[in-house]
């Protein structure tokens, strides 16, 4: 899978003059171990993939599965799938949010997103039974129906989370030194965009109108009205405002939904799996997701393949870090929202003066918060003038 991921950086005193992205360090084996389960267990083990994103990965498996068999999911099982993928997106647009802030060394914006994203967790494990892993999609349909009493309490609490958003929003986008710590760092052109294939947020931030939900529609994506989301800079700021403002668009899917879902059937599960081929896409909250799918008749498949997000969007590092400062080094791979694991350690070696270290998280986080308070010196911004 994508992660963990290891950068090298080459830098002449505090500049970047080149970088080098390498991926794939960890196999988990989990494109493996699907041959030997069932259809109906592929969902449950591939939700794994990422605890963030565990429903896109599921509604891409459902998508292919679907595609593979030549069925579609019932009306109100798509409606309840929309619901929830778009609630996930809630929660990692909050929860990228408030990691940047920490990056940075705003810690209230960081204490604020995790803040107003634990209603949406709660509403998750409401209609699911859990705050991630949800485990509900499955070829077919859904596991477990929305009952009709419990809607008008759903939509409640999602027109309670608008207010703080709003907020919050406000907060960020208005704050100076969210502003000039932001804006012109780690920008990717919309030329480089086209050229690495980016997808998600880390494309539409890069003025790349490119969304799965519109351009191929699955779920109920296509029964409901909203925007696809972009910002013309291509920096990390422009990735902000992409997000937080995707957040609306989501509470706007989900309220339609709500009222559009009819009563009826969640599952059309198909008595046998053909033989063939399928192929599933899903817009995770970090871009699209892709799965394959190949079945010789029986209940197992014969290969079975997924490609997350991350692994499009971190070769384009590349292209945004060169030129930053190594303060910011951090900040422009956060931008592309990438799956970690264990990859807190970075080599240095510096050839004029021969001398060989490590930095780790910490040192990084170290010289982006200095950053922070050199541009609020230099700029001259009162404490008072700081919204966040």
């Amino acid at each position: 899978m994508e992660e963990p991921e290891f950068f090298q950086l080459f830098v002449e005193g505090e500049r970047v003059v080149d970088a080098d992205v390498r991926l794939s360090y960890n196999h988990r084996g989990m494109e493996k171990r699907c041959e030997s389960l069932t259809y109906d267990q592929i969902p449950l083990l591939l939700a794994r993939i990422c605890g963030i994103c565990s429903a896109s990965h599921p509604m891409a498996v459902a998508n292919a599965l679907e595609d593979l068999c030549r069925i579609e999911a019932p009306p109100r099982a798509q409606y309840i799938r929309a619901i929830i993928c778009e609630l996930e997106r809630i929660h990692s647009h909050l929860l990228w949010v408030g990691l940047a802030g920490h990056f940075i060394g705003y810690n209230t914006v960081f204490m604020w997103a995790w803040r107003y994203r634990e209603p949406v967790l709660d509403l998750c494990e409401k209609i699911t039974g859990n705050r991630n892993h949800y485990e509900n999609f499955k070829l077919g349909g859904v596991r477990r129906d929305i009952p009709q009493e419990a809607i008008p309490e759903i939509l409640e609490c999602v027109n309670a989370v608008e207010k703080p958003l709003t907020m919050l929003t406000k907060a960020v986008l208005d704050d100076p030194v969210l502003s000039v710590r932001l804006r012109g760092i780690g920008v990717l052109s919309e030329e480089n965009g086209r050229r690495y294939c980016v997808t998600g947020p880390t494309a539409r931030g890069s003025n790349l109108p490119i969304d799965v939900r519109r351009d191929e529609p699955y779920a109920a994506y296509d029964w409901v009205k909203w925007d696809v989301i972009t910002q013309p800079q291509g920096d990390v700021f422009a990735k902000a405002v992409v997000r937080l403002l995707e957040t609306y668009e989501s509470i706007k899917i989900i309220r339609q939904c709500l009222e559009k879902m009819e009563p009826g059937e969640t599952d059309n599960e198909p008595r046998s799996i053909p033989p063939g081929e399928g192929i599933g896409h899903a817009e995770a909250p970090r871009g699209e997701t892709f799965h394959y799918v190949r079945s010789d008749g029986t209940n197992y498949p014969l290969r079975y393949k997924a490609r997350a997000p991350t692994y499009v969007n971190l070769p384009s590092f590349k292209a945004s870090v060169v030129g930053a400062e190594l303060a910011d080094a951090m900040l422009i791979v956060a931008a592309m929202d990438p799956c970690y694991s264990c990859t807190e350690r970075m080599a240095v070696v510096d050839s004029r003066r021969h001398i060989e270290g490590v930095l780790t998280m910490k040192d990084l986080l170290r010289m982006s918060h200095e950053k922070t308070a050199r541009l609020i010196q230099h700029h001259g911004i009162h404490p008072a003038e700081w919204k966040c």
